[in-house]
């Protein structure tokens, strides 16, 4: 029974207050055999934590969003890493850097992504990497870091030029596709995704946001990310039930943490 996860969600947002418990029932009947719900501010981990405290087959992380790195600058390290204790908590971040928004100054983005990095490195549990328009940036700070000490990462939601996936392939990482790799002008993308090595492909939603087709501009959630695995399987030459397999295996691996049992633990129908 070849379940798919949805690695990169944001269940916590409140565009699922509404219907959060129909939108899990929805995937797990699509298939979808576990979550991981992205912390974006620390200082909201409770809210987090509650959801997936409710539900076996989600787990969560403990990090500031590049977005909210200002207002989180002086949070103490020993706090993400008191919280990252917890055993349903599988990661950390999200963090890193956003050029695109700069919502933060990017000195602030760069202090509290290296931070996230240091507790990835020490606690052993993987880094959830946003990068969006900081290249270079990202691919220095990650290999500068990676000197200093190995940690596991992933490049979430990757729509970066292949040149940042590739450095990161060097350096240990995780690529992970969200639904942007369905749209009609994603062909660099889809290229990105067949040509990388099978044991380091995840994909996402990204939920609530970046639909995939065939529900682009839609609320996305994690039913979707069936829709994106097609795609990438498609690219790949392989079957959605390979796929599957395959990139729920490499979930796994990654974030370690995450109970090989809980995986379709309430799902009742395999993706394929």
């Amino acid at each position: 029974m070849a379940y798919l996860m949805d690695t990169h969600c944001h269940l916590d947002f409140p565009d699922f207050d509404e219907d959060r418990a129909e939108m899990l029932t929805r995937a797990r009947a699509r298939g979808i055999g576990g979550f991981i719900t992205i912390n974006t501010r620390v200082r909201r981990f409770a809210e987090i934590h509650e959801i997936a405290a409710a539900n076996p087959d989600v787990f969560c992380t403990v990090g500031t969003h590049p977005h909210n790195a200002a207002e989180e600058a002086d949070l103490p390290l020993d706090d993400i890493l008191k919280l990252a204790d917890d055993p349903l908590v599988v990661g950390i971040g999200e963090a890193g850097l956003d050029y695109h928004y700069d919502n933060a100054p990017r000195d602030v983005q760069a202090n509290v992504f290296r931070k996230h990095i240091d507790a990835a490195r020490r606690t052993g549990l993987p880094l959830v990497i946003h990068s969006r328009d900081a290249e270079n940036d990202t691919a220095d700070i990650l290999e500068d870091e990676m000197g200093k000490g190995a940690f596991t990462a992933v490049l979430h939601c990757f729509s970066s030029r292949a040149e940042l996936a590739w450095r990161g392939i060097e350096i240990g990482l995780y690529v992970s596709f969200s639904g942007i790799v369905t749209f009609k002008k994603s062909d660099d993308f889809r290229e990105l995704a067949a040509a990388l090595p099978a044991d380091r492909v995840l994909v996402e939603t990204d939920a609530p946001y970046l639909a995939p087709v065939p529900n682009r501009g839609k609320r996305n959630e994690p039913s979707f990310v069936a829709d994106t695995a097609q795609v990438v399987a498609d690219a790949r030459g392989v079957s959605l039930s390979d796929l599957a397999e395959q990139t729920t295996e490499n979930a796994l691996r990654l974030f370690n943490r995450f109970p090989k049992d809980a995986v379709g633990s309430v799902a009742g129908t395999a993706a394929a």
